[in-house]
């Protein structure tokens, strides 16, 4: 198709970039009523089995733009029936990434896709040899044969003696001197026999060694390149999931790279990696660097090239096994996060943290992974109140997980993917998605202006983690909870202290821009690390060790001399010694004064600094209404914009949020301060029209399911009533109040967030008078502004009302996936669909009007 790239290249346009020119909060405010397109939300697209048809492909790409979202990334998974699967990579399937390709850009909308089918990167195409590996200790007595190695195993070393203190090198091409009592210990390279989680038909098999170069490009010359033949121009980018490669911890190169590296050999150390003695944590720590390397030169970094040489980007999710550092988001385009967890370690601050350190605005997160636990059980409320968390970490770019393609023959409401979130248009409540999209759009748009503002920077023990790394258990992020504690996190936040993540590479690379930076119980640090904070600190900056000085150097080489350097060093800095957690909060305070000070726990905010003007987004994370006085930093913080609406109003000095609210503030000023109002019940004159068509009058709020016939209907209700005004009152401010809702406790295990609110509309209500659609209420406060569209006289007001999908489904019989089972294998669990009972749905209790002059 001629200009399909220079299409597609300016569809993506500013997901790369602020594409700002706003510079003060004037200019912000268009942007923010009208927010961009390519600041919106995308989707993960599921492909089940992939059993995909054109027709069907289109229509969803359709309802997607009518949705409000803005792309899409393919990713084909398990099977959800027995027929109709296209082999992943076959031509047909190819054809139907290329539909969907055409369509998608024919819309004007976002198309990405997975290097692979499921995660992590790996299928049939890879080879014991070149699947990931884990080093694994093997003990017998020393005069029995060697062990009948299996596909992908080798001898790594092998050492004879009574014991492991006294053995000796041997060499296993030869045989084995040994005594009577002698016992040989062998270390091997085994396959760790992962596959490929969440397979399509067609993708199965192992996973592939991360730190093997030649397993890398054999899957980008095997798949990545055969899957860019359905692309008339490359796609806007390329994703990998999580690094999930559970136990991988060696390749085959591993001991030549060791030397190469640290400078001696890790042979006669092998048993450091598993059994303690003095030099066990250098050597471990000197392995796991090693591995980490690896992972970053021959994972990120061929794939990152792979990307450029196709004229894409490449979408990563940079964390998890094997280990790889808060740097490493560097080697990437899109450094990805996940996880709604801003009150503790997380890696949607750690992408986020790296992204603003080198200079990339914009941070997505793979968002709403397991919302509400049970597909179809999400409500907007519980994906707003997400959503606001995973703002507070930094993120401004959500990737909704998920889409489930879902054909007609599959009736209502589909397919669905085995845990989580249902984005399409199957979902019930689906009326109201524009405007959750318009939300998450226009604070994605929002929280790319300007340069983000955080006065500190915890440094994360990064070295600390690779010396605590043992056999199968080689990551970095996986063990930040032991140092970045809820404690530590909530001492800052608790105290109008917005942060950042560093690591030693990144001082190095970019020094350190805070304000603050926070040592926590850092034992290990390089000397030239410390060295670089010295001049830090000549410079104007502050550093703060917390719990305790470094007193060791970070490897084996040089152990001795690194650690004096050290404890030099650190006594200079450090001179009055390490502040405990308890005094964080006037260590900090000798600093400077907090950026935003009185919000109660559980409000957090982000500052974004433009040229002329300063923004700050405050959310409620709670499920209970705060009232609060802020002060801000920045001077003439007197606006106040309603995320939801757009709407702007004068910012009074205490304000109250509603739970999960969240309000934007910003310099200047603009709007008017709110009118008294006058408030009526509507709680009578109301009737109900029923799923099929006859409407009855009301007797009182409630769930619709106290209704046997209505017990286990899912979809929309239409309350409807009579409105009269008077002609002073159609003219002053009206607006329709649903009510607060209910705190509920949390449950006793939940695997992803939800909001624990019982609300007053269950679960999402369209609002019409006199025929026009006046807007939606789905969050807190729940309450909608009327003027503009009630008229002096009889106005005919309705609220729509529309549920989840859950009611239906709990009326059906758990689904029999025993054919499917018996032909493709199990390759899913279905998550808490044997136990589903009917929800509350409806107006809960009778709304209120209130009419402001």
């Amino acid at each position: 198709m001629p200009g399909t790239a220079a299409k597609r290249a300016l569809l993506l346009g500013c997901a790369l970039a602020t594409c700002a020119g706003a510079s003060a909060a004037q200019d912000v405010r268009s942007d923010f009523t009208q927010p961009h397109d390519v600041a919106r939300p995308l989707v993960r697209w599921w492909w089940f089995g992939p059993a995909v048809q054109a027709d069907e492909l289109k229509r969803e790409i359709a309802a997607m733009k009518a949705g409000g979202f803005g792309g899409f990334e393919i990713q084909p998974v398990y099977p959800l029936e027995t027929r109709g699967n296209l082999p992943y990579l076959s031509d047909d399937f190819l054809k139907m990434v290329h539909v969907a390709d055409q369509a998608g850009l024919a819309a004007g909308l976002r198309v990405d896709v997975t290097l692979g089918s499921g995660w992590p990167y790996g299928g049939p195409n890879t080879s014991p040899d070149q699947a990931s590996a884990h080093i694994r200790k093997l003990i017998q007595d020393a005069r029995l044969p060697l062990p009948t190695l299996q596909p992908g195993e080798r001898f790594i070393a092998g050492f004879v003696g009574a014991d492991a203190s006294s053995a000796r090198l041997v060499s296993l091409d030869h045989a084995i001197t040994a005594q009577a009592g002698d016992k040989l210990f062998l270390f091997l390279q085994s396959p760790t026999g992962q596959q490929v989680k969440r397979a399509a038909v067609g993708a199965e098999g192992l996973v592939l060694d991360h730190m093997n170069k030649a397993a890398v490009e054999h899957h980008l010359s095997a798949v990545a390149d055969r899957l860019m033949t359905a692309f008339d121009a490359p796609p806007s980018s390329v994703f990998s999931d999580s690094l999930e490669v559970y136990g991988a911890d060696w390749t085959g190169d591993l001991l030549a790279q060791f030397q190469k590296r640290r400078g001696y050999d890790l042979t006669p150390h092998l048993f450091d990696l598993f059994d303690d003695s003095p030099a066990t944590a250098d050597v471990r720590h000197d392995w796991a660097l090693t591995l980490s390397e690896l992972t970053d030169e021959r994972y990120l970094t061929p794939i990152e090239d792979w990307a450029k040489a196709h004229n894409t980007n490449f979408r990563a999710q940079v964390y998890g096994t094997p280990p790889v550092s808060l740097s490493s988001n560097a080697l990437v385009d899109l450094p990805e996060g996940e996880g709604a967890h801003w009150r503790q370690f997380s890696t949607a601050r750690w992408a986020s943290s790296a992204n603003h350190i080198y200079g990339r605005p914009v941070t997505s997160a793979e968002s709403w992974t397991w919302v509400h636990t049970t597909p179809f059980r999400a409500t907007p409320l519980d994906i707003k109140a997400e959503a606001d968390v995973l703002m507070l970490e930094g993120i401004n770019q959500f990737v909704a997980h998920g889409w489930p393609y879902s054909p007609p023959d599959a009736g209502e409401p589909g397919w669905s993917f085995y845990a989580a979130g249902v984005f399409n248009d199957h979902n019930p409540w689906w009326g109201v998605m524009p405007d959750l999209t318009a939300y998450l759009t226009r604070m994605s748009w929002l929280l790319r202006q300007g340069e983000n503002v955080a006065d500190a920077a915890l440094f994360l023990p990064e070295d600390d983690a690779l010396a605590a790394t043992t056999p199968g258990k080689a990551t970095i992020n996986g063990r930040m909870h032991r140092w970045i504690t809820p404690e530590l996190t909530a001492s800052l936040l608790d105290n109008g202290y917005n942060f950042d993540y560093t690591d030693a590479a990144a001082i190095a690379a970019k020094g350190v821009a805070h304000k603050i930076l926070i040592l926590p119980d850092v034992e290990r640090l390089s000397p030239r690390t410390c060295a670089t904070l010295r001049d830090y600190v000549a410079k104007g900056g502050h550093v703060i060790a917390l719990g305790r000085l470094p007193d060791h150097g970070t490897g084996l080489m040089n152990a001795g001399q690194d650690a004096a350097d050290v404890q030099a060093c650190a006594h200079s800095l450090f001179p009055n010694g390490a502040v405990k957690l308890a005094d964080l909060p006037a260590a900090l305070r000798g600093v400077g004064m907090p950026d935003a000070a009185g919000l109660p726990s559980g409000v957090g905010y982000v500052h974004r600094r433009l040229d002329r003007a300063d923004i700050y987004f405050v959310a409620n994370t709670s499920n209970r209404s705060v009232s609060f006085t802020p002060v801000f930093r920045a001077a003439n913080v007197a606006q106040a914009w309603n995320p939801v609406t757009g709407a702007a109003q004068v910012a009074t000095g205490q304000i109250t949020l509603a739970p999960y609210e969240s309000r934007v503030f910003a310099t200047g000023s603009e709007g008017a301060p709110p009118a008294p109002t006058r408030t009526m019940t509507l709680q009578s004159g109301w009737t109900l029209k029923a799923p099929k068509g006859e409407t009855k009058p009301m007797t009182g709020f409630g769930s619709w399911t106290r209704d046997p016939a209505l017990a286990h209907y899912s979809g929309a209700l239409t309350y409807s009533r009579t409105l009269r005004l008077t002609p002073a009152q159609a003219k002053g401010h009206v607006t329709l109040d649903f009510g607060a809702g209910q705190p509920v406790p949390p449950p006793k295990r939940a695997m992803g967030s939800q909001a624990l609110l019982d609300p007053p509309v269950r679960d999402a209500a369209e609002i019409f008078v006199n025929g026009r659609r006046a807007g939606s209420v789905w969050s807190a406060p729940f309450v909608i502004d009327l003027s503009g569209y009630v008229t002096a006289g009889d106005n005919r007001l309705e609220v729509r009302v529309s549920n989840t999908a859950i009611n239906e489904l709990s009326g059906r019989p758990t689904p029999d996936y025993g054919p499917l089972i018996a032909k493709y294998g199990e390759r899913f669990s279905p998550q808490g669909m044997n136990r589903l009972q009917p929800l509350p749905s409806g107006l809960m209790t009778a709304p209120k009007l209130e009419i402001a002059p």
